[in-house]
């Protein structure tokens, strides 16, 4: 008989997300999570996503699928504690989720269409888009007869190099609009900001680094092991500059991101003058740079009380807020999750706020994890809309946004009646 993933021997760092096994090992810098990550390189059969943090870094593995025991998979979840270990490093499950956003839509086939281009994501299945670098949050499709005609109360903002944008913008054949020239629309009423971003200036020394909402860089590897290297070297110029970065890597390549809250005119300064370092670095070990890296995706909500709603969420998905003056944003401390912006919205605008939207956020946890995030939506103001626990409650912020805290592997990619 198949057992859970979960409940296999020796994995207790680990919990099935969405279909994947991952495990968090806080750490004190970039180069003890770069260190786990070379190990991990150098284990048989145990390709991973590692992503390198100041204060930690997560492994998970791909392919958990419904979240039963792949035997070959456990092995590996067992080697990589075991490495883990000996660096020191302990699990901490608790800290584990996962983002993600789910469109209700009457044309699926169409919407999927949009959102593909749009994000440039892969499908998976039948209801699904994903980064195929694993970075950004999935989008799953919901088929829903009655689509709400009103406008919706969250968008997203995606940012991509221009020559992207304007493909993005001849495919679809839409003409941008909105406050700032740049929204586009599903068929039915989906608003996306899509951004063109620009290179960074500084000329040639740091010619691979996109800004898009934030610093990226994006550096193809021909194998794990100098993925690893490229990343202990990065890892290395972080530390000492004392600058936290996102440094993800893939099969097939490694993602260097200041994050968005070290990409504004206040702070930007402070990551200026290790760019071309960090760039003289990573081709130094190997990697070839590549534009279609630089992506940014965030997510954007309209609300008339916004210190009451932006609390709700900063408590239900254990975000913090950003200190910046001017600023609604919402970040995830370890920056994996997606940022979270707050626009004013008319009060008088009262059919909208009533209005169910047609995007919205779920909330992977681990199993054991639901409960507690639930009590904390409801602390900070929302309301119960469905309870199924212990596998998946649904929760509304103060102006009836919903959020969906599910431990469910198979509510991603499936499709409602």
């Amino acid at each position: 008989m198949t057992t859970s993933f979960e409940l296999a021997d020796g994995v207790e760092d680990w919990r099935v997300l969405g279909g994947d096994a991952s495990a968090w090992f806080p750490a004190s810098s970039h180069a003890t999570g770069a260190a786990l990550g070379s190990r991990v390189a150098g284990l048989p059969d145990a390709a991973a996503d590692v992503d390198v943090r100041a204060t930690g870094v997560r492994v998970r593995l791909r392919g958990a699928g419904d979240g039963t025991a792949d035997p070959a998979q456990v092995e590996a979840a067992r080697a990589i504690s075991a490495e883990a270990r000996e660096l020191g490093l302990r699990a901490d499950p608790a800290a584990l989720q996962d983002v993600r956003l789910v469109v209700e839509t009457a044309t699926p086939d169409a919407a999927r269409s949009f959102w593909r281009e749009v994000l440039d994501y892969e499908p998976v299945g039948e209801h699904v888009l994903m980064d195929p670098r694993h970075r950004d949050p999935l989008v799953a499709f919901r088929v829903r007869e009655a689509v709400p005609p009103l406008r919706n109360r969250l968008h997203l903002d995606v940012v991509r190099p221009p020559d992207a944008v304007g493909a993005v913008q001849r495919a679809l054949a839409r003409t941008p609009t909105g406050p700032f020239g740049v929204m586009i629309a599903d068929d039915e009423g989906n608003e996306v900001d899509l951004v063109p971003g620009e290179r960074v200036p500084g000329g040639a020394d740091t010619e691979d680094w996109w800004a898009v909402f934030a610093g990226t860089a994006f550096y193809a590897t021909s194998s794990p092991e100098q993925a690893a290297s490229l990343a202990v070297a990065v890892a290395n110029l972080a530390d000492d500059a004392g600058i936290p970065l996102l440094v993800d890597v893939r099969p097939g390549g490694v993602t260097i991101d200041t994050g968005k809250d070290q990409w504004h005119p206040d702070v930007q300064p402070a990551f200026s003058g290790l760019a071309g370092p960090l760039q003289a670095a990573a081709r130094a070990a190997g990697g070839a740079p590549a534009r279609d890296g630089a992506r940014f995706v965030q997510i954007g909500m309209d609300a008339v009380d916004v210190p009451a709603t932006r609390a709700f969420w900063a408590a239900a998905l254990g975000y913090v807020e950003d200190p910046r003056q001017g600023l609604t944003d919402l970040y995830d401390p370890r920056r994996f999750g997606p940022v979270m912006f707050f626009q004013d919205m008319e009060a008088s605008d009262d059919a909208r706020r009533r209005q169910r939207g047609r995007i919205h956020v779920e909330l992977a946890v681990p199993h054991d994890a639901v409960d507690a995030r639930v009590d904390a939506a409801l602390a900070a103001g929302g309301r119960v809309v469905e309870d199924e626990r212990p596998g998946r409650c649904v929760v509304a912020d103060p102006e009836g946004n919903e959020l969906a805290i599910t431990a469910r592997t198979d509510d991603v990619g499936t499709a409602l009646p």
